[in-house]
């Protein structure tokens, strides 16, 4: 019998700049390599991107997806990266059914990888032989929507696949590439929240799903995301979390390009 492996909600940091030796990314970078080698092996990784939109639900399918560097202004370096790990259509295709049933139409896509999967897999598994797809966000950016997706997933940690939201829990752009005197207080605000709403023990899950799906009501949570799109993938882990009040471990908080950010993990 497979053990129920972890849900993760990961900051993937600032474009490729974790893998090209940016000292801001060192801590998550270590993270991320120390988190992946003290669990088991996941049979496959599903991932909720923050780099993939689309108005309705869509699974990459291909075989051996290629590669979609969906940045720029970076060194050479950045543009010659590979990570070509297997895509399973087999996984895809049962996905569709999966959603089905909780009313969520997906379909088949012919996509590659963006960075917000291969950036941080390249530093969790380098060896790239663990078959991963992706799985797009709505782009109405509907809280309730996500949630209901990751209730749709919950069934692919006992099947030892790894659920991978990537994200960020700060995304100002502006405030991380250019000094901010006020970004610390903001930051510290909404930071504060989160953990109390996905971490702190004693509260239930209804009052977790309520604030979720409110979140934009948080202290700061429009200075701390302007577009949410980097925050969404936690609320598909979320809502994948079975456990009866899908508290969340923090596994990582420090820094990434001079702003706190956090890694929360449920088991």
């Amino acid at each position: 019998m497979l053990q129920r492996f972890p849900i993760l909600y990961v900051p993937h940091g600032g474009g490729p700049l974790p893998v090209l030796g940016d000292e801001g990314h060192a801590s998550l970078v270590r993270f991320l390599r120390e988190w992946a080698q003290s669990r088991p092996r996941p049979k496959a990784i599903v991932v909720i991107s923050a780099h993939w939109e689309t108005d309705s639900v869509q699974i990459t399918a291909g075989a051996f997806p290629k590669l979609i560097y969906d940045y720029g202004g970076f060194p050479e370096a950045a543009y010659r990266l590979t990570y070509p790990a297997p895509g399973s259509p087999p996984l895809a295709g049962t996905l569709v059914d999966d959603l089905a049933r909780f009313g969520l139409k997906a379909n088949l896509a012919d996509r590659g990888f963006d960075h917000g999967l291969f950036i941080p897999l390249l530093l969790m598994y380098p060896e790239a032989d663990i078959p991963c797809l992706q799985i797009s966000m709505d782009a109405r950016l509907d809280p309730q929507h996500h949630i209901r997706l990751g209730e749709a997933l919950q069934h692919l940690p006992d099947q030892g696949i790894l659920l991978l939201g990537s994200g960020m829990s700060f995304h100002n752009l502006r405030a991380l590439f250019r000094p901010d005197p006020q970004a610390e207080a903001h930051n510290r605000a909404f930071d504060d929240w989160l953990l109390q709403t996905c971490v702190h023990e004693g509260v239930d899950a209804a009052f977790r799903n309520e604030r979720l799906l409110h979140w934009d009501q948080a202290p700061s949570a429009r200075y701390c995301h302007p577009r949410e799109e980097h925050l969404l993938p936690l609320h598909v882990c979320f809502g994948a979390a079975r456990s009866e009040h899908k508290t969340a471990n923090l596994v990582f908080h420090d820094r990434v390009m001079g702003q706190k950010a956090m890694a929360l993990e449920w088991t």
